[in-house]
């Protein structure tokens, strides 16, 4: 920590007034030095004494970068000056009023309203993690909320602080952020009840003080239940410590309960006349502050507020009779209270008109309450009797009732709000919200703040031990090993106020004692606590005691607490109110059963009644319990503190007094908070974000490990020596205080050395581009200055130079003597000197240079003697190792020789190798033979093949004359030709007459209105009109459609609560709107439905030939498709034909070998003639193409040949699988004739040889037969066992992959192990989907395939059942000849009956898929339901055009109410609806919509009905689904938006990471788990994508597809404003980058869909602005000028709001100035921009449905079979 104290660095030093001041070490601090030189900021030196135990070392400032932190735990030093610091920078500067301090909001009261509360504001909190956004109370409220919901434990928000802090209102918040976020279910408006109490509750429990204009004179906790949907059911309200004080007094300046001030305020109205009320200044009650008004506050309307109030929560409540009860303490106030002469008694007037108005109003005896306001009775053990008071006693006892009434009236009214809101739901949860009295001493200090000092003790105990809880919950989950951290335990404090023999408990004894004062009770204080460590005795009083609590000292006046203890009144008083004709009167004081029940409710508020006989408990002991229950309900809760601040004492905005803010941090526990932090690790880092942080300081290698948890702990113990300074946890490393400081000076000493090293370079190369021009410019002048100078220079030489010789000659011959002398004599110096040295360093070298030669010739001679000794005797044992090992050898090989084995070996191999040459040569010779035997085979099948060529080029040479099919071709070809250089031509001419037409248009224009349309005054007219009718025209269309969504909303709650079978809903048509509000869509297609296989056939010619081309031959296409109609209809009848040929063939007809063999080798004779054709056709076609390739045209017809080629080459493989199955009908029929016959041989009798030899050939054929198939069974099986096989080796070969990849799984970190699972089931899905596609396209093909076979086969069974029906002698026909049908005109009309209505809408819209129709035409259904209604039209049929319209209607709004959560099905419904609505308006005969029909469409308009209504009833239906539409796309999009433009890191490694503090670690984030993933941008553009390419699949028209993205780039651009204006961390220049990055990102998509013209773009226009206000410099004014002129679609506020926001992320980075901030406010205040700061993200753009009509002749439609709409008949 000494090591901390250098120059340079940074300090707190303490100050009377600022409390802290800021000052800076001049001089290195050692230790033991008793003086620590400073220099202030007023740049004064300062010597500040330092000792180590009176005056230790000031605290250290925190880097820059850390001032100003959303969370005061996130700051490296955490003390007091630097929290202290940290929240006045935040508050004035940047004007931010709440701040964390680890699970503690701060909230700072800035005495101004601020535009912070919004319900946007409150959208925009909602649902998002604590840490995400910038502190406030909403988040604070939607942490509790969350936990609620996730945990299901009860939640406590504890709002706490000085009065004027701001408690109530931080309250209200909290209560309205639950009414909208967890509104009632059902229409019981329960969030508004709970609102609507808040306004009861300030009217009888707040009033003016010296501190507040609206201060709560009481505690109040208030539940609010919830249901398990988690929705608001009802709520609770429990009151504490009701200050009655106040009703019959009150402090100078200081008001009472508004309530009593707003009765007087009204008291003109008719029906408060009996009242008898007049101004406050009249009322003793009222008037006892000077100053019945506050600023700024209009008690008449505050009093219709709680009216209304009153009325909204309970019409049972009895409104006037409790205004009457509140007049009536003001009454009994002004009674006069007359003292007798002896001065022991006293009277009342009985013409006192106050004392007639208290009795008249509460119903009491006027008599009997003029007397006992003036006598009390008194009992003894023998007898009762009255007694007088005095003047003095009986005032007193007035008070005291008046105290009573109201404390009674509070408990009526509080306990009837409770009633008000109850429910008859069970209650799965609460969210309670305290807002209590904080820590208070005044001057003066007396019984209440007694009891609400102790309250907060409890309070504070409470406090502490679930922040030291949190803190080891937080150690122990990071596995983290802590020890006990010391913090500060009050119970001494507390069991010194309400322990046995306590001050409560010798308060009682007091009261209890019959002339008790409270000088006694002083003095039983002083001897029974004097050795107490919280308890001392002031030095000059006697009558007050002092309390050390946790917050301060506060000295207690103890005068005035026996009275307030005792609280009396008198019975008879009390009596006289009971027996009230009033029925709320007697209920206010009868007693309850249960006195002492344990509620929370008032306890002063519930006072003694002096009784004879008994008495109750006292008020601080009724307070003592109370509190005890507070405490279990809190404890039993998870409880959130907001802890509010009072900045300065005299209300002004935003102005900062550090001793007051002291004060109150060190009361509220705040401070406590940093203490507890400080003293463990209060500095957490997650591995990432260290990595991402200091990885600059990391080495390169480690930047390679995979493991960052690793390369973290790596570095830290490099950078940090100490061990105890961090601790690794399992996801989060801890720091000791100051660490992350040293940390962050590391980096930014990096940073600064890396751009010392950059300015460097760049500075230098710019200098040496400047040095280089100045240079070129310098050596330019000094070539022309030195020219001239050095031609007068020589010009000076040659007029002295006669001079200067004459000089020099005089002056040679003179310093040439003194020279030489000197010279001399220096010579002969020099020449001694050196002879001497040299003759020194000659004899020394000498020496040397001989002992040298002598080392060096002993040296050698050493060496070469002891080298001759080595080598002679390694020589000498060489030899005879080597003489012993030949010896040997020798020996060996001797007794080899003479053996006869050796000679044996020889011999063998010599064997071996003949034998081998023997076989050998026998192999070639049979080698030999063969290949001769080849060689003859080989040459005679040469000679069969070349005799059946030569057969078969004789019989092509034959055919040669069958050309003409080729010639007729060629023809067609020209034909075809000619026809396409025609419709070129005409074309040609059409364009060009049209061109020539639209210049002299344009010229006849260009002269008429050119004079006109130069007029500016004119122009001018013209825009304004057009603006004016824009706006009006929008205005009008928002406001139709919020009507519109109004009237779907109701309807949809209608749907709700409805119980009753659904009843179809009869629309009687009536509404009507103006034809500019029209809507439209347009997605037709101009080409018909085709087949799937004749669109497979044509695709590839249609992908070569160009639009035009492809249109010129549509009439093509027309043709086939009718071709393939006519084949499917002829199919279904051969079908018919083949079964029941195949029944009449079973039982007439037996086949006739001889024929079908015949037919097949006619088949096979044709097959092969067609296969010649076609190869011989495609050649000819080929060089045809290749010679004439320079034509398009040619190449074009070309292409339309091929592919019928390519048609006839499919039907030639047709024919071939029908020449196989031939064949095998012909053994088949050819095996059963044989078997009848082997039959019927059997039964003739006898039997002669022939035929049993016949017999035995049929058997042997039958063996044969069987024997065949019994091989073929056992391939089949041995195919069957082989392939189990394989695939067992394919499991095993699985198995172990999967066993492969979960071991690597299982090595992976468990986030890598997610990552790696989604990517392997992202990998298998990709590979089943192309398997099903496989699959799919397989099962087509075979379709296809066997549909061919099936034509084939029936047309061959037709033909030959016609050549059995035929005589024999008519010739047979080559080939089959089919009798075509003429195709029949259809008039673009469907029929159907009207039972089969049902049918129809449950097949087209009920039951209908997008997939089902999505090969086909756009809209298909609209298309299908306008035929209907058109020959419902046609047929002049009323009721079933109405039936069928209606029933449409309520059909897909049935279809979107199910599928409200659909994208894909809403925007299919959008755009059949805007289709149907386009077909009703174009055939509906209105010249309007007729201009660019055909003639065949205006032949198709409706003839009899004009259904009108209908389309403005299918308009609003349209915008209705076009709003579901944006809401479905809207709840897609929204949870990505955040996460893909501000937190994904599209530019890597650009933005960088803050400390964070304990909000980025509590448990919104921890045990979130299952909470969404962070979204990519690319994520986001694939979502965009997503949507569109399914509204273009739908053919929704392109304009409205550009609205719906004109409305989702709306909402991107406010959720990510406002995520801006909500969040510091994210403004920076680096969010600034990255957020410019995206937005490119998402223009260029638009661009990519031609939908930048969409308007789209332009509503991202606030958030580019946005993101160049954080990368514009903002220093000087010209900067501020330039932010003025750039940021025009950002208002004043939101501009103010990012420049306060602006955070540095490096200490390179400057802070934007409060000057700076004024200078843009000054410049910026001509603006009359909307106080509103966020922008709104419901905000709907009025839709405009353009008028599209469709190209597409309804004649031309096609129905998919897959529909199942056979039961409708074109027409």
């Amino acid at each position: 920590l000494l090591a901390s104290y250098l120059l340079f660095t940074r300090v707190w030093i303490p100050d009377p007034e600022d409390v802290w001041k800021p000052a800076e070490i001049t001089k290195d601090y050692k230790e033991g030095d008793p003086i620590l030189h400073l220099k202030l900021e007023d740049e004064s030196p300062l010597e500040y004494p330092v000792g180590p135990k009176d005056n230790p070392l000031p605290f250290l400032r925190n880097p820059d970068i850390l001032v100003g932190e959303n969370d005061l735990t996130a700051l490296s030093y955490l003390h007091e000056p630097a929290v202290l610091h940290n929240l006045r920078v935040r508050f004035l500067e940047s004007n931010h009023i709440y701040t964390y301090c680890g699970i503690v909001l701060v909230a700072i009261n800035p005495y101004e309203q601020l535009q912070i509360y919004g319900e946007e504001v409150i959208n925009a909190y909602s649902g998002q993690n604590m840490g995400d956004m910038d502190p406030h109370i909403f988040a604070v409220a939607e942490e509790a909320y969350k936990q609620m919901a996730r945990d299901e434990r009860n939640q406590s928000i504890i709002v706490s602080g000085e009065s004027g802090a701001g408690k109530t209102v931080s309250a209200k918040y909290a209560m309205r952020f639950f009414a909208t976020v967890g509104g009632s279910a059902n229409d019981t408006n329960v969030e508004e009840k709970v609102l609507a109490s808040s306004p009861i509750m300030e009217a009888i429990g707040n009033a003016k003080t010296t501190r507040n204009d609206n201060s709560s004179r009481f505690g109040k906790y208030i539940q609010i239940g919830f249901n398990r949907h988690y929705h608001i059911i009802g709520a609770n309200m429990r009151t504490y410590l009701l200050e009655k004080s106040r009703v019959v007094f009150q402090a100078e300046d200081e008001r009472n309960y508004h309530i009593f001030y707003q009765l007087c305020a009204s008291a003109s109205l008719p029906e408060f006349k009996d009242l008898a009320l007049t101004s406050a200044d009249d009322f003793t009650y009222t008037s006892l502050g000077e100053n019945i008004f506050i600023e700024g506050v209009n008690d008449a309307e505050d009093f219709e507020k709680t009216r209304e109030a009153f009325t909204l929560l309970s019409k049972d409540i009895r409104i006037s009779s409790i205004f009457k009860i509140i007049a009536s303490i003001l009454h009994l106030g002004n009674v006069e209270i007359c003292a007798e002469r002896d001065g022991e008694s006293c009277h009342i007037s009985r013409d006192d008109p106050h004392l007639k108005h208290f009795c008249r109003l509460l119903g009491v005896e006027l008599q009997q309450m003029e007397h006992w306001l003036c006598h009390r009775k008194l009992a003894t053990a023998s007898e009762t009797y009255v007694k007088n008071m005095s003047s003095k006693q009986a005032a007193n006892a007035r008070d005291a009732l008046a105290k009573h009434i109201y404390a009674r009236l509070f408990d009526w009214i509080v306990e009837h709000v409770n009633m008000a809101l109850q429910t008859s739901f069970k209650q799965h949860s609460f969210i309670g919200v305290l807002d209590i009295y904080g820590f208070e001493t005044f001057e003066i200090n007396s019984f209440e703040q007694f009891c609400i000092n102790y309250a907060n003790e409890k309070l504070q105990q409470q406090f502490n031990s679930h922040v030291f809880k949190l803190e080891q919950e937080e150690y122990m989950k990071e596995q983290i090993p802590w020890t006990l951290i010391d913090f500060y335990d009050n119970q001494p404090c507390i069991d010194l106020i309400e322990a046995r023999l306590g001050i409560l408990d010798l308060l009682d004894e007091e009261c209890k004692v019959p002339k008790g004062t409270d000088q006694n009770w002083a003095q039983k204080l002083y001897g029974q606590h004097s050795s107490s460590a919280h308890f001392q005795k002031p030095r000059m009083s006697n009558t007050s005691f002092i309390i050390i609590h946790f917050a301060d000292k506060v000295e207690y006046q103890c005068e005035g607490f026996l009275e307030k203890n005792r609280d009396t009144v008198y019975e008879e008083q009390i009596n006289i109110l009971k027996a009230s004709k009033f029925q709320l009167v007697a209920d206010l004081f009868q007693e309850k059963q249960d006195a002492v029940s344990p509620t929370l409710q008032i306890p002063l508020s519930q006072p003694l009644l002096s009784l004879q006989g008994r008495s109750l408990l006292s008020p601080p002991v009724q307070f003592r319990s109370s509190l005890h229950l507070l405490m279990e309900t809190l404890n039993a809760t998870t409880p959130h503190y907001v802890r509010c601040i009072k900045p300065n004492d005299d209300k002004e905005a935003f102005s900062f007094d550090s001793r007051r803010a002291v004060q109150q941090l060190r009361a509220c526990g705040v401070l406590e908070t940093i203490r507890i932090s400080a003293a463990g690790y209060p500095s957490r880092w997650t591995y990432p974000d260290f990595f991402n942080r200091y990885r600059v300081l990391m080495k390169k290698s480690d930047m390679t490990i995979a493991d960052k948890k690793l390369v973290c702990k790596n570095l830290l113990e490099t950078l940090i020596k100490d061990p105890d300074k961090f601790q690794f946890g399992k996801t989060k490393i801890f720091f000791r205080a100051g660490q992350v400081a040293y940390l962050e000076k590391l980096r930014a000493d990096k940073f600064r050395s890396a751009c010392i090293k950059i300015q460097k370079t760049v500075r230098g190369w710019l200098q040496r581009v400047r040095y280089r021009k100045i240079r070129t410019a310098t050596v330019t002048l000094q070539r022309y200055v030195r020219g001239y100078l050095a031609r007068r220079y020589v010009e000076h030489l040659r007029l002295t130079h006669a001079a200067i010789i004459c000089q020099k000659q005089y002056r040679m011959v003179r310093d040439r003597r003194a020279y030489l002398r000197v010279r001399q004599a220096v010579i002969i110096i020099q020449a001694y000197t050196k002879g001497m040295f040299t003759r020194r360093i000659y004899w020394e070298f000498l020496l040397h240079h001989k002992a040298m030669i002598i080392q060096k010739t002993v040296r050698g001679w050493l060496e070469r003697k002891k080298f001759r000794r080595a080598r002679n005797a390694a020589i000498i044992i060489q030899c005879a190792y080597r003489r012993m090992c030949a010896k040997r050898q020798l020996k060996q090989l001797k007794i080899e020789a003479r053996s006869a084995e050796h000679l044996k070996k020889l011999n063998t191999g010599m064997e071996n190798k003949i034998v081998q040459l023997q076989r050998k040569m026998d192999d070639q010779s049979k080698e030999y033979k063969a290949q001769n035997e080849q060689l003859s085979v080989a040459n005679t099948s040469l000679s069969t093949e070349l005799t059946k060529t030569q057969k078969e080029l004789e019989q092509l040479r034959s055919r040669q004359g069958d050309g003409s099919q080729i010639t007729s071709l060629q023809e067609e070809l020209e034909k075809l030709r000619e026809e396409l250089q025609e419709a070129y031509a005409q074309r040609k001419r059409l364009e060009e007459e049209h061109s020539s037409e639209k210049q002299g248009l344009k010229q006849v224009s260009r002269g008429k209105k050119g004079h006109l349309f130069n007029n500016p005054v004119f122009q001018n007219y013209i825009n304004r009109r057009e603006v004016s009718l824009q706006t009006e025209l929008d205005a009008e269309r928002q406001r139709y459609q919020n009507l519109l969504k109004e009237f779907s909303r109701l309807e949809q709650r209608y749907d709700n609560l409805d119980s009753l079978p659904p009843v179809i809903f009869q629309f009687h048509p009536g509404h009507r709107r103006n034809p500019s509000n029209q809507s439209s869509l347009e997605s037709d297609s101009n080409y018909p439905s085709l087949d799937l296989h004749s669109l497979t056939s044509c695709s590839f010619p249609l992908q070569e030939m160009g639009v035009e081309k492809a249109a010129m031959d549509i009439s093509l296409f027309m043709k086939l498709q009718k071709r393939v109609r006519e084949l499917e209809q002829e199919r279904k009848r051969l079908q018919i034909s083949l079964d029941k040929m195949e029944e009449l063939a079973k039982h007439k007809y037996k086949l006739d070998t001889g024929s079908l063999s015949l037919q097949r080798q006619e088949l096979e004779s044709e097959n092969k003639k067609l296969k010649n054709d076609l190869n011989e056709l495609r050649k000819m076609i080929a060089d045809r193409a290749s010679q004439n390739s320079s034509s398009n045209e040619l190449q074009d017809s070309y292409n339309i040949l091929l592919s019928q080629l390519k048609a006839a080459n499919e039907e030639l493989e047709a024919r071939k699988e029908e020449v196989l199955i031939l064949r095998a009908q012909i053994v088949s029929n050819a095996q059963q004739i044989e078997k009848t016959e082997h039959i019927e041989l059997n039964n003739k009798q006898p039997i002669d040889k022939e035929e049993a030899i016949k017999a035995y050939h049929g058997l042997c054929e039958s063996k044969k037969l069987l024997e065949a198939q019994l091989q073929s069974q056992s391939r089949q099986h041995k195919d069957e066992l082989e392939a189990l096989h394989t695939q067992i080796e394919l499991l095993k070969d699985d198995i172990e992959k999967k066993q492969e990849m979960l071991n690597y799984t299982m090595s992976l970190s468990p986030e890598a192990q997610v990552e790696y699972s989604v990517q392997q089931e992202i990998t298998r899905l990709t590979n089943d989907n192309l398997d099903l596609k496989e699959l799919v396209e397989k099962l087509e093909k075979n379709e296809r395939k066997l549909k061919k076979q099936l034509r084939i086969y029936m047309k061959k069974v037709q033909e030959l059942e016609r050549n059995k029906q035929k005589p024999q002698s008519k010739p047979e026909l080559s080939r089959q000849v089919t009798v075509q049908r003429k195709e029949k005109d259809f008039e673009g009309m469907l029929e159907y009956y009207k039972e089969d209505e049902a049918l129809l809408v449950k097949s087209l819209i009920t039951d209908m898929k997008p997939s089902a129709v999505s090969a086909t035409v756009p809209c298909l259904p609209a298309y299908i339901l306008f035929m209907c209604i058109r020959h419902a039209d046609y047929i002049d049929a009323d009721q079933k055009v109405e039936a069928l319209l209606t029933t449409t209607i309520n059909a897909i709004k049935k279809v979107l109410k199910k599928n409200n959560d659909d994208f894909e099905m809403t925007s299919f419904w959008l755009a059949n609806t805007s289709r149907l609505l386009h077909c009703l308006k174009q055939y509906s005969g209105d010249e309007v919509f007729m201009t660019q029909n055909t003639a065949k469409q205006n032949e198709h308009c409706l003839k009899n009905f004009d259904l009108a209504e209908y389309r403005q009833v299918l308009s609003d239906l349209s915008i209705q689904i076009y709003q579901q539409l944006i809401k479905v796309a809207e709840g897609i999009m929204q949870p990505m938006i955040v996460s893909a433009m501000l937190e994904s890191e599209s530019i890597p490694s650009l933005a960088g990471v803050k400390p964070m503090g304990y909000r980025n670690r509590s448990s919104s984030m921890d045990n979130d788990g299952s909470g969404p993933s962070s979204y990519t941008l690319q994520a986001l553009i694939r979502q965009l994508g997503q949507f569109h390419s399914i509204m273009g699949e739908h053919g929704l028209d392109p304009e409205i597809v550009g609205q719906v993205f004109r409305q989702l780039f709306h909402c991107i651009n406010a959720i990510t404003l406002n995520h801006l204006l909500l969040c510091k961390d994210v403004c920076s220049w680096s969010t600034g980058m990255q957020l410019r990055y995206n937005i490119s990102q998402m223009e260029e998509w638009l661009r990519g869909n031609n939908l930048y013209q969409s308007k789209a773009a332009a509503t991202l226009e606030p958030i580019i602005q946005a993101a160049q206000l954080l990368q514009i410099k903002k220093k000087t004014s010209q900067d501020a000028e330039a932010i003025c002129s750039l940021c025009t679609a950002l208002t004043t506020h939101q501009i103010v709001k990012i420049l306060n926001l602006y955070t540095p992320l490096n200490e390179f980075e400057e802070r934007v100035t409060v000057s700076f901030i004024r200078n843009i406010q000054n410049r910026l205040q001509e603006r009359n921009d909307p106080q509103q700061l966020l922008v709104d993200t419901k905000h709907v753009f009025p839709v405009l449905f353009p008028y599209t009509p469709s190209a597409l002749s309804l004649e031309t439609i096609h129905i998919p079979a897959s529909l199942g709409l056979d039961f409708l008949v074109r027409v």
